[in-house]
């Protein structure tokens, strides 16, 4: 799944709380980047750092849930796709992001 973040420390927040929560097993971010949009009938120019989240299938919604929630833009970018996977990394991402079962 993919997002941007409007800088360093909203990036680090929605990569930290998503890890803690186990709803990605890594989450990479690829840099800063310049996006072009428009925006509210103009078109509006910034630098955003771009955040990859890696999960499972299963948690695929509620991450991007998080992201919706904790993100400080109104509408952000939100972005999945189901990939394909070695068999070890796969097994790694999806026992990463099991919920935790409560007894």
């Amino acid at each position: 799944m993919l997002t941007t973040a409007p800088d360093a420390e909203s990036a680090d927040k929605l990569a930290s709380g998503a890890l803690n929560a186990r709803l990605a097993a890594c989450v990479t971010q690829l840099g800063t980047v310049r996006s072009s949009y428009h925006w509210q009938n103009v078109i509006e120019s910034a630098e955003e750092i771009q955040l990859l989240f890696k999960t499972s299938v299963a948690r695929a919604l509620d991450l991007e849930q998080y992201i919706q929630t904790h993100h400080p833009y109104d509408i952000p970018e939100i972005l999945s796709w189901q990939v394909a996977a070695s068999v070890a990394y796969g097994q790694w991402v999806n026992a990463e992001t099991q919920r935790t079962l409560h007894v």
